[in-house]
């Protein structure tokens, strides 16, 4: 079909240089990204967007899906932030997430950098994530801890079989008689707002093992991750409309597409990850990819935006909350 050209061209936007002045609000910068023709600055408007439209909608049901590793930093309080004021109905993440979650409660984590000698540090006994130096006694010991006394303060009500995500809502009330910092704290804020976080992968991590330490000397004691499919199972049959921002990859991302495709998918989705598409990975990979296998629904709104949740999460949260409260 034959495209008129002048039609074409009188349909387009033009392209609006960025206006940065004194005190300009983040909501303000953000919508001027919209106006740009800037590359991922447009995406991180329209992601914006979409963010807005899921969490304004009072029948979608909203997913908020990210790995450990940015729990490890500072937007650990971007995260809070979310949770705390109820923009999500589930939380799907890592067991890396309780783990320095856990961790930051009670100890501190510091600022490193990338080129660090990891040889050295493994001499000083201090971890390396990415640029953020973690002694290891504030990260295995402190968890260790933490988690057996959680544990046993559980088996000791009489509890032998628990699914994780109500597990993981009795260690937020653990955390709200024992630690200073409770308000700090993913955990502690999702048992406050009674939001479910599913762990999938619960094994994988510190806070897994010592689980698995514990049943070493209570051998009735059982986590039953079936029933944390049926919690799953039951929100999604009950979501009229459902919406999630995704961070990262991996097993986290996937089940919350996963389960979406029994009510013939998302209804409105943001990506946002640093991960290649060309290599077929499920963390590279686009949403348009989803709508092939009905994970996001053809009707959706969505977009992936390339590029660090350390840099976007905290842009698109602090462009939501702005314009929540004006």
């Amino acid at each position: 079909m034959d495209i008129d050209r002048e039609a074409f061209i009188k349909s387009l936007k033009n392209v609006r240089d960025i206006e940065i002045r004194k005190n300009i609000r983040v909501s303000e910068l953000i919508d001027s990204f919209g106006l740009s023709g800037g590359f991922t600055a447009k995406k991180i408007f329209e992601a914006a967007q979409i963010l807005l439209d899921m969490i304004n909608d009072e029948e979608s049901t909203n997913f908020l899906s990210f790995p450990a590793a940015i729990v490890a930093t500072g937007t650990r309080g971007v995260l809070k932030e979310l949770i705390s004021r109820n923009l999500f109905n589930v939380i799907v993440t890592t067991c890396g997430t309780i783990d320095h979650d856990i961790a930051r409660c009670w100890r501190d984590y510091y600022g490193g950098w990338f080129e660090a000698d990891d040889k050295e540090l493994a001499k000083l006994d201090v971890f390396r994530l990415g640029n953020i130096f973690i002694p290891m006694e504030n990260y295995g010991l402190i968890v260790e801890e933490v988690t057996q006394n959680f544990l046993r303060d559980v088996y000791n009500e009489g509890i032998r079989e628990i699914a994780t995500y109500e597990l993981l809502s009795k260690l937020g009330e653990y955390i709200n008689n024992n630690c200073p910092n409770k308000k700090d704290s993913i955990i502690w804020w999702a048992w406050k707002n009674n939001i479910p976080i599913i762990v999938p992968g619960i094994t994988d991590g510190a806070f897994g093992y010592q689980l698995w330490l514990f049943r070493q000397d209570h051998r009735d004691f059982r986590i039953d991750v079936f029933r944390d499919e049926s919690k799953l199972d039951e929100i999604i049959y009950n979501s009229k409309r459902t919406g999630a921002l995704i961070i990262g990859g991996g097993i986290s991302k996937h089940h919350v597409i996963w389960w979406n495709q029994y009510k013939d998918g998302l209804d409105r989705v943001i990506y946002v990850t640093t991960a290649v598409e060309w290599d077929g990975s499920l963390s590279g990979a686009r949403t348009r990819e989803a709508i092939s296998w009905h994970k996001i629904s053809q009707r959706a709104k969505h977009i992936t935006v390339e590029g660090d949740a350390t840099v976007i999460l905290p842009l698109l949260t602090a462009y939501v909350i702005d314009k929540l409260l004006n």
